[in-house]
């Protein structure tokens, strides 16, 4: 195999992992030498194909960070793109149907590792909370909705979730700028011990009492509309 098969041999490698859930969005991706050794090539090889998947958006290299995954694939992507500058309202009003109906499915369809999966999220937000530490906050509470919806096994919901990834980021991080303080705490506890204990509703009203406190927390007069 030339040197431009084998790229694509590991590109395509590369995008099965993060489609078949092995990498997560978000996810820090092992480094180059490791996943050189896992895919039987050099360096190089797997350093362009990473590139490659940088330059679509499925990856994204961060200085001091490593590489993350950024989309599932590249429909997210492209829906990340055309979704630029949407109102965070409308975003909110598209998560709580969304997240509501993903919440309901979980708790009727969740296995153990899914169960598994929120716990650390949760524990990971609230530890990323109690330090003070935004960034990481933020991608443990993108990681536990994102957990809900896998926990639904519909993969149409996951991969439409996932179609604006990016808005749900900002959305997540504009809920409690400029920091993480006391009044913009929102619990999820609730909402992952609903789906625990499979109780559909409860956890899709867990969802709704979720968004309607986030949105309470962007706009104060929310609340008392």
């Amino acid at each position: 195999m030339d040197r431009r098969g084998l790229v694509e041999r590991v590109v395509d490698e590369l995008k099965a992992l993060v489609a078949d859930g092995t990498w997560s969005v978000g996810e820090r991706i092992p480094v180059e030498a490791q996943l050189a050794a896992q895919l039987g090539v050099g360096r190089s090889t797997v350093r362009e194909a990473v590139r490659a998947l940088a330059h679509v958006g499925i990856l994204e290299v961060r200085q001091g960070d490593g590489t993350r995954v950024r989309a599932a694939d590249e429909l997210t992507v492209l829906m990340n793109r055309r979704m630029g500058g949407v109102e965070h309202g409308h975003i909110l009003e598209v998560r709580a149907a969304l997240e509501a109906q993903a919440a309901r499915l979980a708790a009727q369809r969740r296995t153990p590792l899914d169960v598994e999966r929120l716990e650390r999220s949760l524990n990971a937000r609230e530890q990323a909370w109690g330090a003070g530490e935004l960034g990481p906050w933020v991608e443990a509470d993108l990681d536990l909705h994102l957990g809900v919806v896998d926990a639904a096994h519909n993969p149409f919901l996951s991969r439409v979730y996932r179609g604006f990834v990016d808005e749900l980021r900002a959305s997540i991080k504009a809920t409690v700028e400029p920091g993480l303080e006391r009044a913009t705490h929102i619990d999820h506890s609730a909402l992952v011990e609903a789906i625990r204990h499979g109780d559909a509703e409860v956890a899709a009203g867990c969802v709704g009492a979720v968004i309607h406190e986030v949105r309470a927390v962007a706009d104060p007069t929310f609340a008392t509309r």
